[in-house]
């Protein structure tokens, strides 16, 4: 008697198709919170649609595109279990480069990476994802959730994004609106954001032997709820900023530290001095230097040392800026000034001591 064999399938080889129509039923009441009124059509399309017309009240419309993922910063997610916060990080990551140069956020998507789809954990990312986009004011159009069996292990994930604004050509921020005698003002980050991950992991967890269940007295929590401190998304107060204040550019403080991310956005014959006196880091950059005796440039060039994003102004805008600012809720301060290059071989430098 022959035995019979059953033939393959897309379930047998790990991939879960059931699964992932849940999921996407449960993200959908998320996704309808971040519709904007030029979003057409809703979510499970092949594309999703964002009506141009709205475009025609520019001159001359520039569109901006960015992408970008939150790095290993996952990785604490999945040892903590709590997956609906790691989203605000990915809108932060991307809309706020889109607003440096002067942008509105316009819309999203997504692409969520699951070596096992379990629906509610993907809506959990989702939710997250669209609470970002609601704080940054943009929609989420669409996305992907794609399962990779044998690639991944069945709780591990990776996240990413692109994102789309539009600026008015005449309305453009960058290099070349900076002028000497212009102030950089430093907008405070809520914590690591979403870089140096690497770095933070190495030396608390594997050099340290930390733990994230750990209390840590510094932060008032533990370690894990510290290091999963969604990253600040300044979409809507840099554009509030724009309307009120003149501004010449704006840098977002990420890989790389403050000074590199800020001469990206000096012109060359100019320099950024950023005096480390006016501001504190929070507790976690200390830990992070004093655990794994990170030399201070090391830090700095990796972490965004207590600043999310600055903006240069004009000397006559800066009590202006300073006062939406605060009106907003952001804490922010005059942290440097611009000048002419001279001797400096570099766009943007930091000199003195932190404030203790």
């Amino acid at each position: 008697m022959t035995e019979k064999t059953t033939g393959a399938s897309y379930a047998a080889a790990g991939v879960d198709i059931e699964a992932g129509d849940r999921a996407v039923e449960l993200m959908k009441e998320w996704v309808k919170k971040t519709q904007r009124p030029e979003v057409l059509g809703g979510l499970g399309g092949f594309a999703g649609l964002f009506d141009a017309s709205a475009l025609k009240r520019y001159e001359r419309p520039l569109l901006a595109s960015a992408t970008d993922g939150v790095g290993t910063k996952v990785d604490i997610a999945r040892q903590m279990g709590v997956y609906d916060t790691i989203g605000h990080d990915l809108v932060a990551m991307v809309m706020d480069d889109i607003v440096v140069c002067g942008a509105e956020p316009l819309f999203m998507t997504d692409y969520i990476c699951v070596g096992k789809v379990h629906p509610e954990r993907v809506a959990a990312i989702v939710k997250g994802i669209a609470e970002g986009c609601v704080l940054a004011g943009c929609a989420l159009v669409g996305g992907e959730t794609a399962e990779h069996p044998g690639l991944l292990g069945p709780d591990d994930f990776d996240v990413a994004g692109a994102g789309t604004g539009v600026v008015e050509y005449d309305h453009l921020l960058g290099a070349d609106r900076i002028r000497t005698g212009d102030a950089v003002i430093a907008m405070a980050s809520s914590g690591l954001h979403s870089n140096g991950y690497s770095l933070v992991r190495h030396v608390l967890f594997d050099r340290a032997g930390m733990s994230l269940d750990q209390h840590v007295e510094e932060f008032g929590r533990t370690l894990g709820e510290e290091l999963l401190e969604p990253t600040k998304i300044y979409s809507l107060d840099c554009m509030a900023l724009t309307r009120t204040a003149e501004v010449h550019a704006y840098s977002h403080i990420t890989g790389g530290g403050l000074a590199a991310n800020l001469a990206r956005v000096i012109p060359d014959h100019l320099h950024a001095t950023v005096d480390r006196s006016t501001w504190t880091p929070g507790a976690v950059f200390d830990l992070v230097g004093k655990a794994g005796q990170v030399e201070q440039l090391e830090l700095e060039k990796t972490l965004n040392m207590g600043v999310g994003m600055m903006a240069v102004v004009p000397q006559e805008s800066v009590d202006v800026a300073l006062t939406a600012l605060a009106d907003r809720g952001v804490d922010a301060w005059v942290a440097g000034e611009i000048t002419e290059r001279g001797e400096h071989a570099d766009g943007a430098a930091l000199t003195g001591s932190y404030a203790s």
